[in-house]
């Protein structure tokens, strides 16, 4: 059987991205390779961390795009759609089996979803938040300033599988975690990206044995 093929999409340190690489060198994830690594931002750590596992990368900027298409930049909403849609392109040629945004700090429209979708191409993300809480941005902060409140006693992260509505996709992990009494938020957030490393990895797995089910995608050239 073909190795599945794996884009990952990343915007900083691409420490997630560090921990799918580690997990497909020593087996963890058996028969999957990474075909590429798209970065929004050209000064993320990840592309290094990709350079040195021998990964193609690949820079695509909002505001980049915006300046080599002048008839999007005032209409921002276009310009994201445009964006979106350049994007699935550029994704599309590597023929992947599967997407996993790794702390990809950009929403992901319609116009980048549909197309993978219709070529059965499931996009999975890392939330660190539990099901239906705190979805969006800083949501570690937001758990933790709750916590403070009195009003929850524990967070978590899942990870889920892409669609439109923000972080509300369907949970294929679900980890949760109890916050200490006096736990600052700085020790929050590193306990949670250590089970981030964990979740990514087990997600991927899960992800890759449902396709192994469905059957093969755009990437498989015996499909």
């Amino acid at each position: 059987m073909p190795a599945t093929r794996i884009t990952v999409l990343i915007s900083g340190n691409g420490t997630n991205l560090q921990a799918i690489i580690n997990a497909i060198e020593d087996g963890t994830i058996n028969n999957a390779e990474i075909v590429r690594v798209v970065s929004n931002r050209a000064a993320a750590k990840g592309l290094i961390r990709a350079k040195e596992a021998k990964i193609p990368t690949l820079y695509h900027n909002l505001k980049k795009f915006g300046e080599q298409n002048p008839a999007y930049r005032h209409n921002p909403e276009l310009l994201r759609q445009q964006y979106d849609g350049a994007l699935a392109d550029l994704v599309l040629q590597d023929q992947p089996n599967l997407l996993v945004a790794a702390g990809f700090m950009h929403i992901l429209s319609p116009a980048f979803l549909n197309p993978l979708a219709k070529l059965g191409i499931p996009a999975l993300n890392l939330h660190p938040a539990l099901p239906g809480q705190f979805n969006g941005i800083d949501a570690i902060a937001r758990a933790h300033q709750a916590f403070l409140q009195g009003n929850i006693t524990k967070t978590g992260l899942t990870v889920h599988y892409m669609i439109a509505e923000v972080d509300a996709g369907e949970p294929l992990i679900v980890k949760e975690l109890n916050i200490q009494p006096g736990e600052t938020l700085e020790h929050l957030e590193q306990r949670m990206h250590t089970q981030e490393w964990l979740a990514i990895v087990e997600g991927v797995q899960l992800a890759i044995r449902n396709l192994s089910m469905a059957g093969p995608t755009v990437g498989d050239p015996h499909g």
